[in-house]
């Protein structure tokens, strides 16, 4: 479960979308507000979502080879090859030239209310679902287990917590540095789509089927 929460985990937290989005929050006017908006949205949705899976199973993971275990194992295998599917083609299809979104330019009237929104809507969920299938293995009454869960949401948001606490203390370097960090995740966006979701889909593919044969 530890590896799985790691790996997912880490492809959230290096998704180019929500980094790109965040960058720019903290550029406008009152942006460390509205970036500290963003990162708690966003964490408190990896918790609820968590907390969800906890009071289905009671903090007590299915026993082993039954039908809800294996149900739990056919959807991270589900999602695994969507990801494959996924990341195949966006790398097959023709680069399409884009321009930022049209929020980008309201951005500075912004609210926190809106960031926090915005955080929701970029939150790669079929991500967030596979950490959720995860955390069904997840026995609360160890330690150990505790400790994976929450080091799960922090390293999903650590990008976030390393951004918005750059811009805090030292400001002006931080917006030089982030922008410059923005427009490198723009121009490689798609190949860092496309490697994100081919490992991780390779990840959770051969992970699942190594649980259902195992």
């Amino acid at each position: 479960m530890v590896l799985d929460l790691v790996a997912i985990a880490t492809a959230i937290t290096l998704g180019p979308l929500h980094n790109s989005a965040f960058i720019l929050l903290l550029s406008s006017r009152r942006g460390v507000r509205q970036g500290l908006a963003f990162l708690l949205s966003w964490l408190a949705n990896l918790i609820a979502v968590i907390a969800c899976v906890v009071l289905l199973t009671g903090g007590q993971p299915p026993a082993r080879h039954s039908v809800p275990s294996t149900a739990v194992i056919d959807v991270k295998l589900a999602i695994g090859l969507t990801l494959l599917l996924y990341g195949a083609y966006r790398y097959r299809r023709p680069p399409r030239p884009h321009g930022p979104p049209r929020w980008t330019a309201r951005i500075d009237n912004a609210s926190p209310a809106t960031a926090a929104g915005l955080a929701w809507l970029l939150q790669p969920w079929g991500l967030v679902g596979a950490g959720a299938a995860t955390a069904v293995d997840a026995d609360l009454s160890t330690l150990a287990d505790w400790l994976a869960l929450s080091g799960y949401c922090l390293l999903a948001t650590l990008s976030l917590v390393v951004m918005e606490m750059y811009t805090v203390w030292a400001p002006a370097v931080a917006n030089t540095r982030l922008n410059a960090l923005r427009n490198w995740l723009e121009q490689h966006q798609e190949q860092l789509i496309v490697t994100l979701s081919l490992l991780l889909g390779l990840w959770l593919t051969a992970r699942s089927i190594a649980e259902l044969v195992g």
